[in-house]
C-alpha cells in the first residue's frame, strides 16, 4: 500500500473502490450514471475498462469529453439513464450542478426544463454489443432521487454486474434501494461518503455499495481466519 493510499479516508468512494480492486476485482465496463463533470474515482481506480459516462445536462459535456480523451476507451453519453427509453423532461438548476427526470413541470420553481434523451442501460449496452459472459460491470448511479427507475432499466445488466455504487438519501429512497437490490439478488457491501444535513447534523445520504448476495465478495461469511483471530486474541495489552 502506497503512502499516498494509506492517507484516503477508508470511508470515502476511493478507499472503497482501491479495496476491492486489491480483492481482484476488475471490471470489464465501468458505467458511470449520473457523470455531472466526471467521477474520478472510477476513472483512476479502473483506467484499464471500458468507460460510459452518462450525463443528460449538455453543459458538463466539454468537461466529460476532456476525461474520454485520458482514456484509453471512454465514451461520453448526453442522455438521461431512464426505466424505459424515449423522450423525458429534465428539470435542471441555475448552475447545472443538479438535474433530475421530472414527470411534472413546476411552473413557479426556480429550475429551468429541457426535453432530453432517455434511454435504458440495457439498450446502452445491447447497442455497443457489450452483453455476454464475457463482459462484466461496474456501475455507479447518482440521478438525484430517481435511482430505482434507473435500475428498471438495467435488470439484464444487473445480471452481468457485480459491484454497483448507489447515491441513496435516508430522507427518501434508501429503503427502496435497498428492496430493488435484494429482489435482484444483491445485497450491501460498504457505506462510504456520508453527508449531514446542516440544519440538524443529521445523516442525509450516503453511497451505499452492492454485491451479489452469492457473487466473489461474499465468499468468506466469517469476521476474520483463524489466523487473524488467533492473531487478535495474543496481541499485548498496550
Amino acid at each position: 500500500m502506497s503512502t499516498q493510499e494509506i492517507l484516503i479516508p477508508r470511508i470515502s468512494k476511493r478507499a472503497s473502490l482501491l479495496n476491492v480492486r486489491k480483492l481482484g476485482f476488475y471490471p470489464s465496463v465501468v458505467i458511470d450514471v449520473g457523470a455531472q463533470i466526471g467521477t474520478l474515482e472510477l476513472y483512476e481506480c479502473f483506467p484499464k475498462s471500458k468507460h460510459l459516462l452518462i450525463e443528460p445536462v449538455k453543459e458538463h459535456e466539454p468537461q466529460l469529453l476532456n476525461i474520454c480523451r485520458q482514456l484509453p476507451d471512454a465514451e461520453v453519453i448526453i442522455a438521461a439513464a431512464t426505466g424505459v427509453s424515449g423522450s423525458v423532461t429534465l428539470s435542471v438548476t441555475p448552475n447545472c450542478q443538479y438535474a433530475s427526470v421530472v414527470e411534472k413541470v413546476n411552473p413557479n420553481g426556480s429550475h429551468t426544463h429541457r426535453t432530453v434523451p432517455g434511454l435504458t442501460l440495457d439498450d446502452i449496452c445491447r447497442e455497443r454489443h457489450l452483453q455476454g459472459p464475457w463482459h462484466h460491470y461496474l456501475i455507479k448511479i447518482d440521478v438525484d432521487g430517481r435511482e430505482i427507475d434507473v435500475l428498471k432499466g438495467a435488470t439484464q445488466t444487473l445480471n452481468q454486474t457485480e459491484y454497483l455504487v448507489i447515491e441513496s438519501t435516508l430522507f427518501g429512497q434508501l429503503y427502496d434501494v435497498m428492496d430493488f437490490m435484494r429482489v435482484y439478488g444483491f445485497v450491501v457491501y460498504d457505506i462510504v461518503d456520508p453527508l449531514y444535513r446542516p440544519v440538524d447534523l443529521a445523516l442525509w445520504q450516503v453511497d451505499l455499495a452492492f454485491v451479489k448476495k452469492n457473487g466473489q465478495f461474499r465468499t468468506f461469511k466469517g469476521f476474520a481466519t483463524d489466523e487473524m483471530a488467533k492473531m487478535m486474541t495474543t496481541r499485548p495489552m498496550s
